[in-house]
């Protein structure tokens, strides 16, 4: 199932969209999967971040393979941190360049998208917890990032607005195990990984969170992201390429301040 939020010339709405129409569903697919019986052309309509203002959840160094070309210390627990939910935005929504940036890098992802909410989930029990999977892209300002993890601090560097784009859709019905993940930068690929090489898999990463907070509807989890992180520039063109998933597409343009 294909799950998108998107705004109609009446309002905004989730839906299920197959084939280039939307059926619309009553409330949020959080609550339950109820179709309204009206539709909307995907073409007429303007897709949103699927989820609106969430809860952000970010796992750092959990590619082997870009810990390395960070030249850190392979972690022995999953290293998180969070995004705030202004963060966020979709498919085809600009990412600010901050005025005063100097190295902001890309990093694609696999998130993950709660469905259903809990406290100490069991890894076994964990993707019966994930309502499906989206593209997501965890923009970071090196500069800033590398003054905070002197003191065991990771915010402000991740944390501007614009620099979690999320989308373009929630599929329901795919193994986390085992997808490609794909960055490309004005149409060249600048990293190519594969989800089968997370240090910490999905499940492991919905159970270890449930330990110490109780998760909730729409909580988003970027799972991290593999080697090629490199600089973006105002001008920018990026796309997150999730086989099965979909195409996440942002421009980079300066900050308004």
């Amino acid at each position: 199932m294909k799950i998108v939020r998107y705004r109609s010339g009446d309002g905004i709405y989730y839906g299920v969209e197959s084939e280039g129409v939307i059926e619309r569903l009553a409330g949020d697919p959080f609550q339950s999967i109820e179709r309204t019986g009206e539709a909307d052309d995907l073409s007429s309509v303007h897709l949103l971040c699927p989820i609106e203002r969430p809860r952000i959840f970010g796992v750092a160094y959990n590619y082997r393979q870009h810990t390395d070309e960070t030249g850190k210390e392979q972690p022995t627990l999953p290293v998180l941190f969070m995004k705030p939910s202004t963060a966020a935005c979709g498919n085809g929504d600009a990412i600010e360049y901050p005025s005063d940036g100097e190295i902001v890098h890309y990093e694609a992802e696999l998130v993950a998208i709660v469905g259903k909410g809990g406290r100490h989930i069991s890894p076994e029990n964990a993707l019966q917890h994930v309502l499906g999977y989206t593209c997501g892209n965890d923009i970071s300002d090196r500069i800033i990032q590398r003054q905070e993890s002197k003191f065991g601090c990771l915010l402000a560097g991740k944390g501007y607005d614009t620099f979690a784009p999320i989308g373009p859709a929630i599929i329901t019905d795919i193994d986390p195990t085992n997808l490609d993940v794909i960055l490309r930068q004005n149409g060249t690929v600048r990293q190519s990984g594969n989800t089968r090489d997370l240090v910490y898999p999905v499940a492991g990463i919905v159970a270890y969170l449930s330990r110490f907070m109780t998760l909730l509807p729409g909580d988003v989890i970027m799972t991290g992201t593999p080697a090629g992180v490199g600089p973006i520039v105002p001008g920018d063109d990026l796309e997150v390429e999730i086989p099965g998933i979909g195409v996440l597409k942002n421009h980079v343009v300066p900050a308004r301040h």
